[in-house]
């Protein structure tokens, strides 16, 4: 059950009567949540502690309790668990069970960010929260430099600067948006673009709060940050090579395929390729020995 990011308001009639008709409710931090309620009028009949360092041993209690008749909600600190907090382990050994599993939808960071960014929303990525060694960012940002999407995580502030270097290290130069402190009293959106951090002169961000010539991304930033970088400002289509190798391996992989559903496969996997425009490559490239 998805609950407010910062603004009590957000939280749905639905929301509060399903919380108030649960038998206890599943929370990260149970003290944070019960200010959370009282502070939206939500009166809840018991809270039980449900965080990522507890969740393999509370997983066999609580399936015990709902195969008991109980019936249970669970949230998060803030917006809508199992994404990107505790929630998933549960509902997947639920789902194995044959057990009824209902979301009460409402806020969340990750669409917030997206929707308010004007970045193109679809296709998007969410990456949740990053590696914190660069070596590993950067294998992870390598994955979907020619992907052709939009990519949403969340990044502490102490780590935001070098975290977008090497975005830029791995994916060029794209726009930016650092959406803080959502839907709270100081929400701010700073768009910038990756590449432009290290210089005063080319490194300038814009937002309500923060001057347009002022360092991208601002130093000091305070609150909770959602990180949306868009795709590449210029297309570019998977290079023959890469293209060529993924054909070799499928082939290998379904040695039954026909050419053309080979083709079609792999352009479906590949950007800026046509199943025909695929299906001629493999015809005049030494990969076509693969396709008999």
């Amino acid at each position: 059950m998805a609950t407010p990011l910062g603004n009590p308001g957000d939280l749905s009639l639905r929301a509060k009567q399903t919380l108030e008709a649960v038998d206890f409710v599943l929370a990260e931090d149970t003290r944070r949540s019960g200010l959370l309620f009282a502070e939206c009028g939500v009166e809840a009949k018991g809270f039980v502690s449900f965080h990522e360092h507890n969740e393999e041993e509370q997983l066999p209690i609580i399936i015990s309790q709902l195969e008991q008749g109980r019936d249970i909600a669970l949230v998060s600190d803030a917006g809508f668990p199992t994404l990107s907090d505790p929630g998933f382990r549960l509902i997947r050994a639920l789902r194995k069970k044959g057990m009824r599993v209902s979301v009460v939808p409402g806020p969340s960071a990750i669409l917030t960010a997206l929707a308010a960014s004007g970045l193109a929303p679809q296709p998007f990525v969410f990456l949740g929260f990053l590696p914190r060694k660069p070596g590993e960012q950067a294998r992870l940002f390598a994955k979907y430099a020619d992907a052709g999407c939009t990519l949403v995580f969340f990044e502490r502030k102490d780590r935001l600067a070098m975290t977008l270097e090497t975005a830029y290290a791995q994916l060029g130069q794209r726009e930016v948006c650092i959406a803080r402190e959502l839907t709270k009293p100081h929400e701010e959106f700073i768009f910038g673009k990756l590449g432009t951090q290290k210089s005063d002169s080319a490194g300038k961000c814009t937002s309500d709060k923060h001057p347009i010539n002022s360092v991208f991304p601002p130093e000091n930033l305070l609150g909770e940050i959602t990180v949306v970088i868009g795709p590449a400002e210029e297309f570019k289509a998977t290079p023959k090579t890469q293209v060529l190798a993924l054909a070799a391996w499928l082939a290998e992989t379904e040695p039954d395929l026909k050419p053309k559903d080979l083709a079609r496969k792999v352009s479906a996997a590949v950007r800026g390729w046509t199943a025909k425009a695929v299906y001629s490559l493999l015809q005049a490239d030494e990969v076509s020995r693969y396709v008999k």
